[in-house]
């Protein structure tokens, strides 16, 4: 009887917030699903590919995966801007991103040597770059303050379902076929499916159609957005936690495979870390919504801080995996259900909070410096991850308590922008 009531109450607050999300939303919801089991087919399993079998060192796959953070800045200005105007808009930029983005997977898809890793990754990059301004921008203008965090939540849980479902199939293909690059040719064909999805479904959103008398300068919205002091708090708290994700996305899997650890020579088997990550997939999955609607109670800060504190719990686990004799495998599945936690506490809160400072006519920018913080942070953190898997052990292993102290000041930087906030 109590399960009953639990579950008719939980219905009930679904059902409450549910309907008012914006059609275009599902929408567009179904086209990043269909995009992401193609990156779900390559984002774990490229660092290894280039490893293991293309041959290049570790560090160089870093600096390599790191050069597509250099398009993506260029990539993030200019679709930024495009995103906010009247001539161009958030559509045509999403489709202009979905074809780089199928072209750079085409090339990794080629690659056999450093040379074209780069170009591939910067290929890549751009089209990046191009794609999250306009695709927060496309999610914020559907959005009310009311289900905010909601509408970004359904958009995050399609990507988590998507990525977990290609991570599943990839394993398996792997197995079978016994070729990493026909994954990069499935990733391309899903940006085209995407790029399907956008010039059928999507249509230019209302706050994108604005009057001449709200248009803003390219120049002056920059300008002004440079100027937002409490905006720039908050960039330099979201490169913490774009370097801890870029971690998850590069030094994970490799680190899975080479060192965590059922012998001194012999790490996960590729089957074990496509369950691993599907795990952490599927446990997002199933946290998003009830985490969303614990967090919504709190403030944007409030919900950051969770965030944080959840990733150093992750990243202690991850070191405790490398230094135990046992029973691996137990604590990196705890560590990356930890993970899923942090990650699902972050997104829709902090992309809520970049839609609250932004004004109507300047949420491409905003999004734009926002997404900044992810090329930053790929930038930083897939070179950083290589050097220290090419270490000797005793220094990867430690390497992991270098983020857990980083979160303290990630911590601090978010209880100032807290008090700047309530002025």
């Amino acid at each position: 009887m109590t399960f009953k009531l639990m579950k008719l109450a939980s219905q009930s607050q679904l059902s409450s917030w549910l309907p008012s999300i914006h059609p275009q939303v599902w929408i567009f919801a179904t086209g990043r699903f269909l995009s992401e089991v193609g990156t779900g087919f390559t984002l774990f399993y490229a660092p290894i590919f280039f490893v293991n079998e293309v041959g290049l060192s570790a560090t160089s796959v870093g600096v390599a995966l790191g050069s597509a953070s250099i398009s993506g800045i260029v990539g993030r200005i200019v679709g930024g801007s495009l995103a906010d105007s009247m001539e161009w808009g958030r559509r045509r930029t999403l489709l202009l991103a979905m074809a780089i983005l199928a072209i750079g997977s085409l090339v990794l898809a080629a690659t056999s040597n450093f040379t074209i890793l780069v170009i591939g990754s910067l290929i890549n990059g751009l089209g990046i770059g191009f794609y999250w301004p306009a695709a927060e921008a496309v999610v914020a203008d559907a959005s009310q303050i009311d289900n905010r965090r909601e509408t970004f939540a359904i958009a995050r849980l399609a990507d988590n379902l998507g990525l977990a479902i290609g991570i599943v199939l990839a394993g398996f293909l792997i197995a079978i076929i016994e070729s990493y690059r026909w994954l990069f040719v499935i990733d391309a064909i899903s940006f085209m499916l995407f790029f399907g999805v956008v010039y059928v479904g999507i249509s230019e959103t209302e706050q994108q159609q604005i009057g001449e008398s709200e248009k803003i300068e390219l120049f002056a919205s920059w300008i002004a957005v440079l100027k937002d002091r409490r905006f720039l708090v908050y960039i330099a708290v979201n490169i913490f936690f774009t370097i801890y994700i870029s971690q998850i996305h590069s030094t994970l899997p490799l680190y899975f495979k080479n060192f965590v650890i059922k012998s001194t020579t012999e790490g996960f088997a590729q089957t074990t870390i496509s369950v691993l990550f599907a795990w952490h997939l599927v446990f997002a999955i199933i946290c998003q919504l009830p985490v969303t609607s614990i967090l919504k109670r709190c403030s944007y800060t409030l919900a950051l801080t969770v965030s944080a504190i959840f990733w150093a719990i992750g990243f202690g686990l991850i070191w405790v995996s490398g230094t135990v004799s046992s029973h691996h495998l137990l604590w990196v599945t705890l560590a990356l259900a930890v993970f899923a936690v942090a990650i699902v506490s972050y997104t829709p809160s902090a992309a809520s909070l970049v839609t609250e400072l932004a004004p109507e006519n300047q949420r491409g920018v905003y999004f734009s410096i926002n997404a900044l913080c992810w090329a930053v942070g790929s930038f930083i953190g897939h070179p950083l991850g290589g050097w220290a898997l090419d270490q000797p052990q005793i220094i990867t292993n430690t390497y992991w308590l270098g983020f857990i102290f980083s979160v303290a000041i990630a911590v601090a930087i978010l209880q100032y922008l807290n008090r700047i906030l309530a002025d």
